[in-house]
C-alpha cells in the first residue's frame, strides 16, 4: 500500500507550508527562490529544507488515511511522497505506521513519472496499490494494482478509472463557500467601520459626496483587511495549531489549499487598493500605510512584547485616519489620543484573554508571542489603565474649544463617561471570569451589555448636537 503525502496523507502541501515558514522567518530569502528553481524543482525544495523545520505533530493529517493504514498491516505500508526526504522522514516517525518512506531528495523530484517508475522498479508493474489526490499521479495509476482516490474530484476518478481498478473513494472536506467566508473573517469587517467615525464626529451626515467617499473607504479597508487576515493566518499556521481555537481556522485545519491563500491574500490587496484610488489617492497612501504595518506586524512585530499590542491600537487609529483622509476631514487630537487609549486597552485584553485560555490548558507561553502566564496581573493593570485614560480624554474633550463649537449642549456628554467606564470595566470582567472571546471587538458587537451602551452613548451625542 503506497501513500502520497500532500493532498493525501496530509489535508496540506509541505513545499508551501515549508516556503511559509521560510516567508515568515527569513522574508528576503524568497528572492532567492527563482535562483533555485532554475535548478529543477528537486534542488529548489532541498534548499528550503535545508532553511526551515517544520513541527510535523500539528500538521493536518486526514485521520480517514491514517486509520485505513493502521488497518493494513498484512503488507508493508510506504510513503511514497515528492517532498522533501526531511519532512518525508519526519511525518513518518510521527505517525509510527510506515515501513518505508520514498521521497525527493536533492537529484529527483518524486512526483508523476518518477515516482511511477520509482514504484514499477521496486514493488514490479501492478504489484502495488496507491493513493493519490490530484492529477499528476495518474501515471503512477497507470501502473497500479488498484487506486484510491483521496479528496479528488468526481472527474479525476473517473479518469483514474480509465487505467486502473479504483478500490475506493475518500471525498474531499470543507472547501466551500462558508469555509472562504471564515477565512476572510467577514465578521472582522465591523472594526472597519471606524472609517466612518470622523464623519459622525464632523457631523456630515447629509454630505453626500462625502457618505459615498467613505463607503468606497469601507469596502477598500475590507478587501485589504481579508487579503491581510489569510496572510496573517498562511505565516501563522504553526502558532496556529498549537491554539486551542484557531486551530481550526479553515488554513491551519487543512480546510483550504494553502495555494489558494496564496493568490487570493494579494487579490484582495490590490482590490483594496484600486478602490481606494478612486476614493481618493491620499486615501489610497493611509490604505498602502495600514498595509505595510500589518505585514510588519505578521512578519515580526506580533512577537515583541508590548510593541505588538501598541501596533495593534495603531492599526485601528489608522482606521479613522483613512476616514478622516478619505472626505478631507480635519484630524482631531482629540479623536486619535481617544483611540489609541482604548484600543490599547482592547489590544491588552486580547493577550489577556489569549493567556488565560493557554493557562487553562496547561500552557505556560502563548505559542508565536513573547508573553507567559505569568504576565497575567501585569497586562490586566495596564489594560484596563489604558481604558480608564481613554475616558480621561473624552472627559477633558467635553469642555475644550473644539466641543463647543460642533455640540450646543455639550454639557449632555458628560453622561457618556461613566458608560464608558462601566464598559471598559464589564469587557474586563467578563474576561477575567473566563467570557471573552479572541477578538473584543467582535465580542462587543455581539454582547447584549456592550450594545446598549452603544446605543445609549450614540443617542446621548445626539442629544448634545441640539
Amino acid at each position: 500500500m503506497c501513500v502520497d503525502l500532500d493532498g493525501t496523507l496530509l489535508k496540506s502541501d509541505l513545499l508551501y507550508e515549508s516556503v511559509l515558514a521560510l516567508f515568515s522567518r527569513r522574508p528576503l530569502l524568497l528572492l532567492l527562490l527563482p535562483f533555485w528553481l532554475l535548478r529543477g524543482k528537486a534542488a529548489l525544495k532541498h534548499e528550503i529544507a535545508s532553511r526551515v523545520e517544520l513541527d510535523v505533530a500539528t500538521l493536518p493529517y486526514d485521520e480517514r488515511v491514517v486509520d485505513a493504514l493502521r488497518e493494513t498491516q498484512a503488507r508493508p505500508r510506504v510513503l511514497c511522497t515528492a517532498s522533501h526526504t526531511k519532512f518525508a522522514q519526519q511525518v513518518a516517525t510521527h505517525l509510527g505506521v510506515f515501513d518505508l518512506v520514498l521521497a525527493s531528495d536533492d537529484g529527483v523530484n518524486l512526483s508523476g513519472a518518477n515516482k511511477a517508475q520509482a514504484l514499477a522498479e521496486r514493488f514490479g508493474e501492478r504489484g502495488f496499490d496507491y493513493m493519490g489526490n490530484a492529477a499528476i499521479d495518474l501515471p503512477v495509476w497507470a501502473r497500479a494494482r488498484n487506486a484510491w482516490v483521496v479528496n479528488g474530484s468526481p472527474g479525476l476518478a473517473a479518469r483514474a478509472a480509465q487505467v486502473v481498478d479504483v478500490a475506493g473513494q475518500l471525498p474531499a472536506q470543507g472547501g466551500g463557500f462558508k469555509t472562504w467566508i471564515k477565512a476572510l473573517r467577514i465578521h472582522q469587517w465591523l472594526k472597519n467601520l471606524l472609517v466612518f467615525l470622523p464623519l459622525l464626529a464632523s457631523h456630515r451626515f447629509f454630505d453626500v459626496e462625502a457618505v459615498i467617499v467613505s463607503v468606497l473607504a469601507f469596502i477598500a479597508f475590507n478587501l485589504s483587511a481579508s487579503g491581510v487576515y489569510v496572510l496573517n493566518d498562511l505565516l501563522d499556521l504553526p502558532a496556529d495549531r498549537q491554539h486551542p481555537r484557531k486551530r481550526l481556522r479553515p488554513f491551519a485545519a487543512g480546510r483550504l489549499p494553502l495555494l489558494h491563500g496564496l493568490f487570493v491574500a494579494p487579490l484582495l490587496a490590490l482590490a483594496g487598493f484600486a478602490l481606494a484610488l478612486i476614493a481618493n489617492p491620499w486615501f489610497a497612501l493611509v490604505l498602502m500605510g495600514y498595509y505595510a504595518t500589518t505585514l510588519a506586524y505578521s512578519l515580526r512585530l506580533k512577537r515583541i512584547v508590548m510593541v505588538d499590542v501598541i501596533v495593534l491600537a495603531s492599526l485601528y487609529t489608522l482606521r479613522i485616519i483613512g476616514g478622516a483622509v478619505a472626505i478631507g476631514a480635519t484630524l482631531s487630537f482629540w479623536l486619535l489620543a481617544f483611540s489609541m487609549f482604548i484600543f490599547l486597552s482592547l489590544a491588552m485584553l486580547k493577550r489577556y484573554t489569549e493567556l488565560s485560555a493557554i493557562l487553562g490548558n496547561g500552557q505556560r507561553k502563548v505559542s508565536g508571542r513573547g508573553y507567559a502566564v505569568e504576565d497575567l496581573p501585569l497586562i490586566q493593570s495596564l489594560g484596563s489603565s489604558a481604558g480608564y485614560l481613554a475616558v480621561l480624554v473624552f472627559a477633558l474633550y467635553i469642555n475644550s474649544p473644539e466641543s463647543l463649537a460642533l455640540y450646543a449642549r455639550p454639557q449632555v456628554l458628560w453622561l457618556i463617561c461613566p458608560l464608558l467606564l462601566y464598559w471598559i470595566s464589564h469587557l474586563w470582567m467578563t474576561s477575567h471570569r473566563g467570557g471573552m472571546d479572541d477578538d473584543p471587538v467582535v465580542f462587543a458587537a455581539t454582547d447584549r451589555a456592550s450594545q446598549i451602551v452603544i446605543v445609549f452613548c450614540g443617542l446621548l451625542a445626539l442629544g448634545a448636537i441640539g
